[in-house]
């Protein structure tokens, strides 16, 4: 906590301390290279297992053992299943967070909001066809509202749905996003065998009539 001096004096080194800072130096670099390998050891067995099996039946235990860590290790980075997960999603849901913010149209800027949202919906379907056991393992249900991702995509289709003329979007955003939940992704295209191209097509054809010029 701050003294409040403008230029606090610097502390006071006993001659006993003298070599303690190299020593951090060193030790603090090998922590975190550590750290970093660790990480990357994590993420890729429970992607792995995230790929083989249920996503939603896979636990820590299992994730340890399979990254070669401790559970202990495990968990200082990770508090569940579903955080490790979201980590692994993060980045593929960056780059389409990239895309939307500085891509050429239609997903990117400077096209009629019917035409983004379109475009966002196929976009996002195919994240969820390439990526279906990450997002199925993150964190889905009620917990997915709270997440920053989900907070960047409300706002986008909520500015579509103003810039559209849409009423309410505070309120039509949330059903907007509806469509994209990964358990009903998963619903349509495995238990009842429809086609990922005819689902993108449905939620094409519904961002235009939803945003698209009112009848006369």
């Amino acid at each position: 906590m701050s003294n409040g001096d403008e230029n606090p004096a610097p502390p006071v080194v006993l001659r006993g301390d003298l070599q303690a800072p190299d020593h951090g130096a060193t030790a603090q670099p090998r922590q975190r290279a550590d750290a970093v390998r660790n990480r990357a050891q994590i993420l890729s067995a429970a992607e792995a297992l995230f790929t083989a099996d249920d996503p939603r039946t896979v636990t820590m235990e299992q994730i340890a053992k399979a990254a070669g860590v401790g559970r202990a290790t495990l968990y200082r980075s990770f508090p569940d299943p579903g955080a490790v997960a979201t980590a692994l999603l993060d980045e593929h849901e960056r780059r389409l967070q990239g895309q939307m913010i500085y891509g050429p149209p239609p997903l990117g800027p400077d096209a009629p909001a019917a035409e983004r949202l379109a475009a966002f919906y196929i976009a996002y379907l195919d994240l969820l066809r390439r990526h279906l056991p990450l997002a199925l393992g993150a964190e889905v249900g009620a917990s997915r509202y709270v997440t920053g991702a989900y907070g960047f995509w409300h706002l986008h289709v909520r500015t579509l749905l103003i810039a559209g003329g849409a009423p309410d979007p505070g309120a039509l955003a949330d059903i907007a996003l509806g469509p994209l939940a990964p358990e009903l992704y998963h619903h349509q295209r495995h238990t009842l065998g429809i086609p990922h191209e005819r689902i993108a097509q449905a939620l094409a054809v519904f961002a235009r009539r939803l945003l698209g010029p009112a009848p006369h």
